[in-house]
């Protein structure tokens, strides 16, 4: 299967297309539905919202025919979201036989914004179980299959998210990265992938499970569609204690600043036994051009890349065990008809609604909060995180951002990982850094491995410096 070159790469040229008559909204909608009828076999959607989305688009045609100058900022943008993120009166069950059936009572505060500025949802997308894994092969749906190559993973566990934009079924995606869901299958895709500093986009509506790393994310063809996506989710919301209070800068206006900049990388990254040689050589090839473009590009020491995975995993499950602890058959989600007792209610229920990779991170994450293992594993794994956190601080106080790849490796194939989850955790290695200590990163293509796959880079800079980020991934995409 071929990888669609996008009817539009952006919503400029949406828009555009739409005053000069070239296009509707309708059949915009339409081939958006065509090329998620053509890529069925990818396994990317699991709700479609078909007749919603067109009469959508009937409305903005008619608005759009009437002269009306007050249509939203993303008219035109046809969105999917990822099955963790809740969308009034539709489906959400986070990839899980636990929630199968469930519809969400209220919208997430990014979908309604969104809506609110007259985007298009077009779909729920499959992830993931409780958006945990690498490759989007632990979902209750079946996996999802990466648009390159069907028989490799998309990675994860925003996956389909990303196959959604390289298959040009949307313009953007809405996924959830905790440790580099959105940024590791960007890079396994071919498209541009985004986590915003943490509390940046309010997390009510998008289902925890690792309260304080999770951040909703945007994948997309173009830097200036998730300028323009953001611009309009992020900010203050009275749902959300942890979101930022701090003003949003008009992202879509900053991205023609152009500055030299200064970038930092570790040699312990781009040194790292576990990194493709051809992923070595095309990131090295990325910092000559850098230099030769005037940005000051200088390797730095950092000691803490080996001790990253571990602390996360540690945090991230202990926080999942909490955060899941709501699922127990009686409240909502799956109740086991097999229950005769509350205690058999529990442990049926959690037996039968959760699969196997969810359990193990529950138990995982239960076993370093217990008493006799708290100050050995959780104590000590917070303490590797304030590590990691100042250390990071220090080099983006001296530098504008680090650059990293985005995996080890190009994706890998299907099942692959399934019999050796330590192997999917260690892929992680490049990605987790950013949620460990909040801070903003940009995933872009990289160029294509001799296998025929994509590869990816990611930027990461200091906590709410999006537009500087932005303007910079631009500004190397354009030059």
């Amino acid at each position: 299967m071929a990888i669609p070159t996008p009817k539009y790469s952006t919503l400029s040229q949406v828009q555009q297309a739409l005053h000069r008559g070239d296009i509707n909204v309708e059949a915009l909608v339409a081939h958006y539905l065509q090329q998620i009828e053509a890529s069925q076999e990818l396994n990317i959607y699991v709700e479609i919202y078909a007749e919603e989305a067109r009469a959508k688009a009937k409305k903005l045609d008619q608005r759009i025919a009437a002269g009306e100058e007050d249509l939203g900022r993303l008219y035109g943008m046809v969105i999917s979201h990822k099955d963790v993120i809740c969308y009034q009166d539709h489906g959400v069950t986070a990839g899980s036989k636990m929630l199968e059936g469930f519809e969400s009572l209220f919208s997430a505060t990014a979908v309604e914004r969104l809506m609110a500025e007259d985007a298009i949802m077009i779909g729920r997308v499959n992830c993931d179980e409780f958006a945990m894994g690498s490759t989007n092969e632990t979902s209750h749906y079946g996996p999802t299959r990466n648009g390159a190559d069907p028989d490799k993973v998309p990675g994860g566990s925003s996956g389909a998210s990303a196959v959604a934009v390289q298959m040009d079924t949307c313009l953007i995606s809405l996924g959830s990265d905790t440790g580099g869901s959105v940024r590791q299958p960007a890079g396994f895709c071919g498209v541009l992938g985004m986590k915003p500093s943490y509390g940046r986009i309010s997390r009510h509506g998008l289902l925890a499970y690792g309260s304080s790393f999770d951040q909703i994310g945007i994948l997309a063809h173009s830097v200036a569609d998730i300028a323009a996506s953001l611009e309009v989710m992020a900010g203050a919301d009275d749902y959300d204690s942890t979101v930022s209070q701090a003003e949003v800068p008009a992202y879509s206006q900053l991205l023609a600043k152009a500055e030299k900049r200064k970038i930092a990388y570790f040699d312990t990254a781009l040194k790292h036994p576990e990194l493709d040689p051809e992923v070595r050589s095309a990131s090295e090839k990325l910092i000559q051009e850098l230099q030769a473009q005037g940005h000051q590009v200088e390797a730095v020491p950092f000691k803490y890349l080996d001790y990253i995975i571990p602390a996360y995993y540690v945090l991230t499950t202990a926080e999942a065990s909490s955060n899941l602890s709501r699922y127990d058959g009686v409240r909502f989600g799956h109740r086991s008809s097999e229950a005769r007792t509350l205690i058999d209610t529990y442990k049926k229920s959690r037996t039968e609604g959760f699969g196997t990779e969810v359990k193990r991170r529950i138990m995982l994450g239960t076993f370093v909060l217990s008493a006799g293992y708290y100050d050995a594993y959780y104590a000590k794994a917070q303490k590797v995180r304030q590590l990691v956190y100042q250390a990071t601080k220090e080099i983006l106080s001296a530098y504008d951002f680090i650059l990293m790849p985005t995996a080890p490796s190009t994706a890998w194939n299907l099942g692959e990982s399934l019999d050796d989850p330590v192997k999917m955790y260690l892929a992680d290695i490049f990605t987790v850094q950013a949620n460990m200590c909040g801070i903003p990163a940009l995933a872009l293509p990289l160029g294509t491995h001799s296998n025929g796959l994509p590869m990816g880079v990611q930027f990461m800079a200091d906590t709410l410096q999006e537009a500087d980020l932005l303007s910079f991934v631009h500004q190397i995409i354009e030059h």
